[in-house]
């Protein structure tokens, strides 16, 4: 069956925070953290006009700004002036004489000269005000803990029996990586499918940027928990901090972080937490992430074991790995046919390719999965994979693509008058009395797709 390419839709951080309120944008720069973090993230360029800005307290005329770069550099300056005043960084403001003019956000400019220069409250107040951590965790138990816990998400999604709350699940199915219909388990989607194919750090950015969206209907305070994981971005790894002044909504949302693998707390009403690695680095280089989740993305594998796969020309796969979601994960593509206590044997087939094609996996995934996942011997060659491989799953793809969709809601031609409605019924007797059959080639209710056949072209809608 024809299906329409469902592409995972992720936005970087400031293209998510210029998606917020003014109102939203100016509460949470009045934490010094979040400024800090905004900064952290801007364009090289950006970073220098607000340093040279960052003291200045009357507004610079635009013009004189426009002269700190060459001429040839135009390009990067209307980048720089685009992403300060989508972000509320910077406004403009008219001077003396009808010129226009640059200040920084009072509020922003405040809260950052803070964050640089110290003063201010203390952002989070450090566990040693509750004396010695009788059961401290060290650094690697950390890293160990919040892997083990991020995975225990992932493997439910692939259907392993894997524990997680019913708030978690919900989660899941809100953000449309899995389905669930009544009476039936929760199962992936093809947006699931390409979830999963993602590396660590962007799985779990895009997972809290569904969350924040949820956030509000939950009746938490979006500025309040966005400034908190700003706050975890700047944490001392190993160091435990007090849950002490917390609100009901934080100390929620710290259950719902010691569930996600972003915090270690050793249970529920203990009054210290340990932010792990996985919340230390969530807020860090997200600005890198592409607006469509492809090839562009880091090249960490979702999981601390890396360099187990080799793939070989006769399109054999060797997994050399005990790991139930790494399996999982490469059966997502590939035929099983052997299994073994530390390796797994797959066939890359032309059915198995083109079905997770269906599913919402694209080639480019499939290849990065491959090529991140290498073992230390596929990595001593060049190319990593062999061309043959890389080759034949494009083209693969390339056959079942052979169509080009095109949404579109209401179509009038001679021999075709589709008119969408807002229930299924109608919709079908649209396409069968006004479409004959010798017209009407392809038709998909559900998804409300169909093909006809106009002068000499089949047209797509």
């Amino acid at each position: 069956m024809m299906k329409l390419r469902v592409q995972l839709q992720c936005k970087n951080l400031h293209e998510y925070l210029r998606e917020l309120s003014p109102e939203i944008l100016d509460r949470l720069y009045n934490h010094p953290a979040t400024c800090l973090a905004v900064y952290r993230e801007l364009p090289s360029l950006a970073k220098n006009y607000v340093m040279r800005m960052l003291f200045l307290d009357q507004p610079l005329p635009q013009a004189a700004v426009a002269l700190w770069v060459k001429k040839d550099s135009q390009k990067d300056h209307d980048e720089c002036v685009s992403v300060l005043g989508g972000l509320r960084l910077w406004h403009s403001q008219q001077l003396q004489g009808g010129l226009q003019g640059y200040i920084l956000n009072p509020v922003f400019k405040d809260n950052l000269r803070t964050a640089l220069l110290g003063g201010g409250t203390a952002w989070a107040e450090e566990g040693s005000t509750l004396g010695p951590d009788r059961h401290a965790r060290d650094i690697e138990s950390l890293d160990r803990y919040a892997m083990e816990r991020w995975e225990v998400i992932l493997q439910f999604m692939v259907g392993s029996p894997s524990a997680v709350s019913q708030d978690l699940a919900h989660l899941l199915v809100q953000a449309g990586l899995m389905k669930s219909e009544a009476g039936e388990a929760p199962y992936i989607t093809s947006a699931g499918f390409q979830f999963l194919l993602l590396d660590t750090a962007s799985q779990l950015w895009y997972f809290t940027l569904q969350y924040l969206k949820t956030a509000q209907s939950r009746g938490m305070d979006l500025v309040e928990i966005l400034s908190f994981l700003f706050q975890l971005s700047f944490s001392t790894l190993g160091r435990d901090y007090s849950v002490e002044g917390m609100s009901e909504s934080l100390l929620t949302f710290l259950q719902h972080l010691r569930e996600f693998g972003l915090v270690f707390q050793r249970k529920r009403k203990s009054r210290r937490y340990y932010p792990t690695r996985l919340a230390i680095t969530l807020a860090a280089g997200v600005t890198t992430s592409s607006s469509t989740t492809s090839s562009n993305l880091a090249s960490t594998p979702a999981t601390v074991e890396a360099g187990f796969i080799v793939v070989e020309t006769n399109y054999r796969i060797y997994a050399y790995t005990n790991s139930e979601l790494q399996i999982a994960l490469v059966a997502l593509f590939s035929e099983m046919l052997y299994r073994f206590p530390n390796v797994v044997v797959a066939q890359l087939t032309r059915e198995s390719v083109q079905q997770a094609i269906a599913n919402g996996i694209t080639a480019q995934q499939i290849i990065h999965f491959l090529r991140t996942r290498a073992h230390p011997v596929m990595l001593a060659q060049t190319p990593v994979l062999p061309s043959t491989i890389t080759d034949q799953i494009r083209l693969w793809e390339l056959e079942r693509d052979r169509l080009q969709f095109t949404e579109v809601s209401i179509s009038e031609w001679p021999y075709l008058f589709v008119l969408a409605t807002a229930t299924l019924n109608h919709y079908e007797c649209s396409i069968t009395s006004s479409c004959p059959r010798q017209i009407l080639r392809f038709c998909e209710t559900e998804l409300r797709v169909w093909t006809v056949w106009f002068g000499r072209t089949w047209l797509t809608g």
